[in-house]
């Protein structure tokens, strides 16, 4: 039986609120979040940065491992679900 999960509580991935908290944190508008992504190799947008903060698109491990590096945070900070 293959099993495929869409969603998780509601949300395509777990960490869009943690992205959002890194980035306010460090006073990094979405667009100025997207360039430095850019600038890393991955071609995202400002209105993915925005899907991704809502929890309405996907993130893959790529993605994860260069906002990790860009915010300045753990991949597994980005991850947990703990009470924020």
């Amino acid at each position: 039986m293959k099993m495929k999960i869409y969603m998780y509580r509601g949300k395509k991935n777990l960490c869009g609120e943690r992205i959002r908290m890194a980035r306010l944190k460090r006073r990094i508008t979405q667009s100025n979040l997207a360039a430095r992504v850019q600038l890393e190799g991955i071609t995202l947008e400002r209105d993915s940065i925005s899907r991704i903060e809502k929890g309405t698109r996907f993130v893959t491990d790529y993605e994860l491992k260069t906002f990790s590096k860009v915010l300045g945070v753990s991949m597994e900070w980005l991850t947990t679900e703990d009470a924020l």
